[in-house]
């Protein structure tokens, strides 16, 4: 292919994707797969987001990520991966009523949970993955003796509106969390996770 008709195309799908707005999602799209792997997080400011996708890299690209505000059909996919950033101990409630009004589905199909948390900054531990893998999303989605992993969070100012950033800092300064953004998400532990829910 000539350069100039590579630029024409890339530009023609630049041009086609502006035009369409917010009405494409974005999606992850995976390698190719004996069977059809998902993960679906809901977040707030992209951290769950960007767990999701490294979870796939650790499983080998092979499962396409989506974001419950994507309200995606996900009835055909083999197995699937549900995570969630977790505020006042829950995810999202679209995640809550995503879960609750495909049960019959989903059953069976979960291979893997995790949450993210901020945690006041510390590294997140067994009180955690209680609270936010056993006592909710494995009880949400009748998900038994899968791989899981609660993650730390971040906190980034430009990404929240400024009222809930004030309010989370205002809590961190009572609680001792950090003054300032922080990023404890780890891309080599989501990796991990991928690597374990492929292999189980």
């Amino acid at each position: 292919m000539q350069r100039r008709t590579f630029l024409n195309l890339g530009l023609t799908g630049l041009g086609a994707t502006l035009a369409m707005g917010n009405s494409v999602p974005t999606q992850f799209i995976p390698r190719p797969s004996k069977e059809k792997w998902a993960v679906l997080f809901g977040t707030w400011y992209g951290t769950a987001r960007d767990a999701s996708v490294w979870i796939s890299e650790g499983m080998g690209g092979i499962a396409a990520v989506f974001d419950i505000r994507q309200v995606p059909d996900l009835s055909g996919y083999d197995h699937l991966v549900l995570g969630t950033a977790i505020q006042g101990g829950k995810g999202p409630k679209a995640l809550e009523a995503y879960i609750e009004s495909n049960i019959s589905w989903l059953q069976g199909k979960v291979r893997g949970l995790f949450a993210v948390c901020g945690n006041l900054g510390k590294p997140p531990g067994p009180q955690q993955v209680k609270s936010y893998i056993d006592d909710y999303l494995a009880r949400l989605c009748k998900a038994k003796s899968v791989p899981h992993r609660v993650f730390g969070g971040r906190i980034t100012k430009v990404l929240m509106p400024e009222a809930e950033h004030k309010m989370v800092a205002d809590l961190y300064a009572k609680l001792g969390g950090p003054a300032g953004d922080y990023d404890n998400l780890s891309r080599s532990e989501c990796l991990k996770l991928g690597k374990e829910i492929h292999s189980a």
